[in-house]
C-alpha cells in the first residue's frame, strides 16, 4: 500500500510544535505527526505527517501561509519492505579491530576480529553512522595505546555498541545508559545476543542520573554520542565522573559545533587528545587534565 509523507521545516520550537497540532487536525488525519529540530545551528524544526491517503493540497497550502513554512513537501513513499532493504543495503562495518554486522552476514565475521552483532532495524547506532564509526575508532586507538580502563560508562547508549564494544576488549564493569526506555530495551536484547549478560548492565536515564551510575563512578573512560547541546551541558557532571587520567568519547557533534564542544570541555579540565572527522560528524577523545 502506498503512503504519504508531507515534510516541511519552521523557524522556532513555538512554532513548530503548534503546526504539528494543526498537522493532527487535517482531514484525511495522518496516522503520525513528528516535530523535530535541526541539528544544524539554524534554529529550524521539521515537522511532518505521515498519510495512508493523499493529504489535502489546499489544507496544506492554508497551513504554509499561516505558520509562514517553508513549502510543504509531498511525497509518496513505496510499499518495501524497509527491514529487508536496510538488511540488504548495509554491509558490516570494520572499524580497527571491530566488525559490526547483522545475523543475516554472520558468515562473514573475520577470524580474530572483535565481532558485534546489532541488527540494523532495531535502533539508531549500527556504526554505519559517522558518528558510532568515530566512537568504534577512537575507542580502538586507546586500546592500541595500552589503555585499560577500570570502570567504562556508556551515555545515550542507543544499541549499546561501544559499551559492548568495550566490553570485549577489556575486563571491566560497564553500564549503558539512555533517556529513552525503547532504546534501553533493545541494548539490552542485544547484550544478551552478543552473550554479555552480566558484563554490561542498561539503565534508563538522563545524563549520569540514575543511582548505579552515582554508585559504580569513577569512571576511566565515558562515551557520550549524543547532540552538541546536551554534550555541554554534562560537561561538569563529565568532570565530576572521570577521574584525573580518564577518558571521555563525544561524537554526535557536526563538524563546524566541534571548537565550541572542545572549548566547553576544556574549561572543565579535558585536553584533546584526538579529533576524528567522518563526513559531516566528528567525534572528541579527551583526557581528563593530571
Amino acid at each position: 500500500m502506498t503512503t504519504y509523507s508531507a515534510l516541511t521545516t519552521v523557524p522556532g520550537r513555538d512554532r513548530a510544535e503548534a503546526l504539528a497540532e494543526a498537522f493532527e487536525r487535517l482531514d484525511p488525519e495522518p496516522v503520525g505527526v513528528g516535530c523535530f529540530e535541526v541539528e544544524d545551528g539554524s534554529g529550524l524544526w521539521e515537522v511532518g505527517g505521515y498519510f495512508t491517503e493523499a493529504p489535502d493540497a489546499i489544507a496544506l497550502s492554508l497551513l504554509e501561509l499561516a505558520f509562514a513554512t517553508a513549502p510543504i513537501v509531498v511525497s509518496e513513499v513505496p510499499d518495501v519492505d524497509w527491514v529487508a532493504k536496510v538488511r540488504r543495503d548495509l554491509a558490516p562495518v570494520e572499524a580497527g579491530r571491530y566488525f559490526v554486522y547483522g545475523s543475516h552476514d554472520a558468515d562473514k565475521v573475520p577470524a580474530g576480529r572483535v565481532a558485534l552483532l546489532i541488527e540494523a532495524a532495531m535502533a539508531f547506532g549500527t556504526g554505519h553512522h559517522g558518528t558510532t564509526l568515530g566512537c568504534l575508532r577512537a575507542l580502538d586507538r586507546l586500546a592500541d595505546d595500552g589503555i585499560v580502563p577500570t570502570a567504562v560508562a556508556d551515555i545515550g547508549c542507543g544499541t549499546a555498541v561501544l559499551a559492548m564494544a568495550a566490553a570485549r576488549t577489556w575486563d571491566a564493569p560497564v553500564i549503558a545508559s539512555d533517556i529513552d526506555p525503547v532504546a534501553v530495551e533493545v541494548a539490552r536484547a542485544n547484550v544478551i545476543a552478543n552473550g554479555l549478560a552480566g558484563r554490561v548492565d542498561c539503565v534508563v536515564a538522563g545524563g549520569f542520573d540514575h543511582p548505579d551510575l552515582a554508585a559504580r563512578a569513577p569512571f576511566d573512560l565515558v562515551f557520550a554520542n549524543i547532540l552538541k547541546g546536551p554534550l555541554i551541558e554534562l560537561a561538569p557532571a563529565m568532570a565530576r565522573h572521570i577521574p584525573e587520567g580518564g577518558f571521555a568519547i563525544l561524537s554526535g557533534i557536526l563538524n563546524p559545533q566541534a571548537d565550541e564542544v572542545a572549548e566547553v570541555y576544556s574549561r572543565a579540565g579535558f585536553n584533546p587528545v584526538h579529533r576524528d572527522e567522518i563526513v559531516d560528524w566528528t567525534t572528541l577523545t579527551l583526557r581528563r587534565s593530571v
